[in-house]
């Protein structure tokens, strides 16, 4: 018998902890829930407290690669500590070989594959970790580990199309602040230069040009400074919650812009919820697991208070309506799934109906963007050949 140290939630939410004897984790976590309670940690006593700080962050496709990998292995036969030991092996980034290492050490002690992921929490999300416990506990891990690359990839093809969308707009603005600031920094010199030599009165909007000519040449490093600066602060301040806050709902307020975010936010809240409903989550630890996945804290809000009302016995649609930022078509479907019994498969469904929705508003946001950004380009680089060829059109005139 091995002593446990053990996490774990009782019917009103309440976190116990405690020690006890079992031959291994397992047993530990059935012992649990013949006691009415439902285990978030189980882990060996002499086991160490820290794991995941000296972690890096790994990206998506990095663990949706993973995850399709270890399916791969274990759907062809190899245990857990063989499947760790062939990714480790074969992995060639060293920040994930080293976590994978350091995973594979803590299986090979006894541990279970979900708790030891859950110590690693900045190279795997917690809704991951939840993920494989479910599936181990489950006996499932090989279709619940392919079930996860699914939901990784689909995420990962999302941000890549909206990253795809927005390239050719942010191209745009930069050659246009490229061509403007070598018009003013470069070619309008050169031209007032000849001006001034024939003493002639100019233009005001000649003159106007020359003095923007002369600001940008004499303070391009303050402006230079001023935009770091204000990156920086941006930064630190957007890390403050209430801040960040009050700036999500004025970002969801936005019009195309706004109507973007709450279907990205929406299809990642589907899958999400989706994937851990299915793998066995209970559902008031879904939901703060999908909502902890969520970039937007206005959703992440709504759906911390959502899980807190179903603790309370209210249904899942209902929790979500009265958060006011999801869309009726998810309410209505996610009503739907629970009154059949198939949330899972609903939820999946509404992940990709939102899914659609934000590429049809992404190909709305950029067939704005683009002309408008070439317009006002083109508007700019007008005023200044307007600027530049005013003083020639007078002093033909004066000649004629």
């Amino acid at each position: 018998m091995s002593a446990w140290r053990y996490v774990a939630l009782d019917v009103q939410g309440t976190r116990h902890r405690g020690e006890m004897e079992a031959e291994h984790a397992r047993a530990a976590r059935a012992r649990l829930r013949e006691q009415g309670l439902l285990p978030e940690e189980v882990v060996a006593r002499d086991a160490p407290a820290t794991g995941g700080k000296s972690d890096r962050h790994i990206p998506t496709l990095a663990l949706a690669l993973f995850s399709r990998q270890f399916a791969t292995l274990l759907l062809a036969g190899l245990n857990i500590e063989r499947a760790l030991a062939a990714l480790v092996e074969q992995e060639d980034s060293d920040k994930l070989r080293g976590v994978l290492a350091s995973v594979h050490q803590d299986v090979l002690a006894g541990q279970g594959l979900g708790h030891t992921l859950a110590r690693h929490t900045r190279a795997f999300p917690r809704y991951y970790a939840a993920i494989i416990q479910a599936g181990e506990e489950a006996g499932a891990l090989s279709q619940v580990m392919e079930r996860l690359a699914e939901y990784l990839e689909r995420g990962q093809a999302l941000r890549q199309k909206v990253g795809v969308a927005l390239i050719y707009p942010i191209i745009v603005t930069l050659v246009a602040f490229l061509v403007i600031g070598v018009l003013l920094t470069y070619v309008v010199p050169q031209v007032v230069a000849v001006f001034e030599q024939s003493r002639q009165t100019l233009p005001w909007l000649t003159r106007a040009l020359i003095v923007v000519s002369d600001l940008v040449r004499e303070t391009w490093w303050i402006g230079l400074i001023l935009a770091l600066g204000g990156g920086f602060t941006a930064r630190r301040l957007l890390a403050i919650e209430a801040i960040r806050l009050r700036w999500h709902h004025f970002l969801l307020r936005l019009p195309i812009i706004g109507s973007l975010r709450s279907s990205l936010a929406s299809a990642r809240f589907a899958n999400t919820l989706s994937v851990l409903v299915g793998s066995g989550v209970p559902i008031i630890n879904a939901l703060g697991y999908a909502g902890a996945s969520l970039d937007d804290e206005v959703f992440r809000r709504a759906t911390t208070d959502a899980a807190a009302r179903v603790r309370e016995g209210q249904n899942i649609s209902r929790s979500l309506k009265q958060s006011g930022v999801f869309p009726g078509m998810l309410l209505h479907l996610v009503a739907s799934g629970e009154a059949s019994g198939e949330l899972s498969r609903v939820l999946e469904q509404a992940a990709r109906q939102q899914e659609l929705s934000a590429e049809t508003r992404l190909s709305a946001l950029t067939a704005v963007l683009e002309p408008l950004l070439i317009l006002i380009m083109g508007a700019v680089v007008l005023v200044i050949v307007l600027a530049t060829l005013e003083p020639i059109i007078d002093m033909n005139r004066l000649v004629h």
